[in-house]
């Protein structure tokens, strides 16, 4: 019986190493044996006395995409998204509306969110969960990443009462795999008491975090969004009278970033990513870098939202770590990161980002760099990198092979909906009817 089956392509981008023109991949029990050359690969089998069956690709293999912010519970709402709303409060209106009176099932809505990710080229999420009903979405579907459950609407009165054990209960709830993580959600939801101590909790027990941070023009009102320099001194600050809450800090007239006020209070880390980073200036922007936070941009949520568009450009210059993610279908048209991709091309371009190595970037950061932001970039368990030993997660993309500099350009500007087929440990989850018939006369 073959073990091991070689998926060749026209190009093979590993993220990880250079980009290989006719490249192959072998994969062996879920995992990646070899990456590089075709004949080299094929070589190197046959040396080591191993049978390998090929399947060749037309177009370009990468690794699994990473949505590094989604809720895939919110599948069910995906009217909300296909309209254009005039900001925050006004989306959050529209939503409240459905999400309140509309008989929605959280769990099979999130198990088709789940199977719409796979059609796109995504192997991997983070996955917010408001609601118990979907707090197995990854774990059914068989898909990596991290499901975090939501922590919102606490006061510090009732939170003192009930609030870590009605979390940990919650979360012991909640599948073991792929991973477990707390969402705070955000600083103008939770008091400053909860914020304080769910880092603590969650860290206590190797749990990742994950907080909206940077979407609400509520924080940009008092980040002061162009200033490289905070607006008042923020060392201390949560341990004022009047920090119950951000919101209490703004209705007392405080100017301080929403980024040092959670910031203050044990939120950011290596262990923590954010999601949108839209309003954060470069004070916020030098904050996540130095607590080595990700932060995950979601351009087409901003847009349908009404939102500014995020500092990609800056992001970029800087040297922050940067994911992508699709936010839900409630605030996105589609689950496809590719198409975050190309809006976020055009952004940084309009935003002065001329370097030639955008697409290179970009196609990282949907890949690398959402595994970064869940702690998935290392160890047995890695994805986001064609690498020997990781995870054999990959996508084929039906675009054509020119030169390896053109070619990524044309993935990041128009790759969205052109996958071919989507593995999972090296078992293909989805097929194209075209992808289908390729791998039939392989296999």
């Amino acid at each position: 019986m073959v073990s091991t089956v070689v998926h060749s392509a026209d190009l093979v981008v590993p993220i990880t190493a250079p980009s290989v023109l006719d490249g192959a991949v072998a994969v062996s029990d879920g995992r990646i044996r070899h990456v590089g050359d075709r004949d080299w690969v094929l070589g190197a089998l046959r040396a080591a006395g191993e049978d390998a069956v090929e399947v060749r690709w037309p177009g370009v293999l990468l690794p699994g995409l990473v949505n590094a912010h989604t809720h895939l519970q919110y599948t069910g709402m995906a009217e909300l998204g296909q309209r254009i709303y005039s900001g925050f409060d006004d989306w959050v209106r529209a939503f409240n509306a459905v999400y309140d009176d509309a008989l929605l099932d959280w769990g099979t809505d999130a198990a088709e969110g789940a199977r719409l990710s796979l059609s796109h080229g995504t192997t991997c999420l983070a996955d917010v969960v408001t609601d118990a009903a979907a707090a197995s979405a990854l774990h059914d579907a068989g898909l990596h990443g991290v499901a975090y459950w939501e922590v919102m609407d606490w006061s510090n009165e009732d939170w003192s009462k009930r609030g870590p054990a009605s979390v940990l209960a919650a979360v012991d709830a909640m599948p073991d795999t792929p991973g477990v993580g707390i969402s705070p959600h955000a600083p103008y939801s939770l008091d400053s008491t909860p914020l304080l101590e769910l880092p603590d909790l969650a860290r206590h027990r190797g749990m990742r975090i994950h907080i909206h941070l940077g979407e609400s023009l509520m924080e940009a009102v008092l980040a002061d969004a162009d200033s490289a320099v905070p607006p008042v001194a923020t060392a201390g600050l949560w341990r004022d009278a009047a920090a119950t809450s951000f919101t209490a800090l703004r209705a007392d007239g405080r100017r301080v970033s929403a980024t040092a006020f959670v910031d203050e209070l044990g939120v950011l880390g290596p262990d923590c990513h954010i999601a949108h980073g839209v309003f954060l200036g470069a004070e916020d922007r030098r904050r996540l870098r130095a607590r080595g936070t990700a932060v995950a941009l979601c351009p087409r949520s901003n847009a349908v939202i009404g939102l500014p568009e995020p500092p990609v450009a800056a992001y970029l210059s800087e040297g922050n770590l940067v994911a992508v993610g699709t936010d839900s279908l409630s605030s996105s048209p589609s689950l496809d990161i590719l198409g975050e991709l190309a809006v976020l091309e055009r952004i940084a371009r309009d935003q002065g980002y001329h370097r030639p190595d955008l697409s290179e970037r970009l196609l990282r950061a949907a890949t690398l760099g959402g595994a970064m932001a869940l702690g998935l970039a290392t160890g047995r368990d890695r994805v986001g990198q064609l690498q020997a030993g990781a995870v054999a997660d990959m996508v084929v993309l039906d675009v054509p092979v020119t030169d390896i500099d053109s070619t990524l350009d044309e993935v990041v500007r128009s790759g969205a909906g052109r996958q071919l087929a989507t593995l999972v440990d090296g078992v293909v989850r989805w097929v194209s009817p075209r992808a289908q018939e390729i791998i039939d006369a392989a296999l």
